[in-house]
């Protein structure tokens, strides 16, 4: 689940970054681009965290 929610938020980033780009309108300023930037690198995070604990826990069993 976290690893769909951190794809979501990156192509919220993306679409925002891309639009800025080709259509000069972006929806987002630098602090608002590098707080979900930030935010979809948590969740990845998290997510690899979890699948390594779910590994983990498989091991030992």
């Amino acid at each position: 689940m976290f690893l769909y929610a951190s794809l979501l938020v990156f192509l919220v980033y993306f679409s925002n970054v891309a639009a800025g780009a080709f259509w000069d309108q972006v929806y987002f300023g630098d602090v608002g681009e590098m707080l979900v930037l930030f935010a979809a690198s948590i969740l990845f995070v998290v997510a690899i965290l979890q699948k390594e604990a779910a590994r983990k826990n498989q091991n030992d069993s």
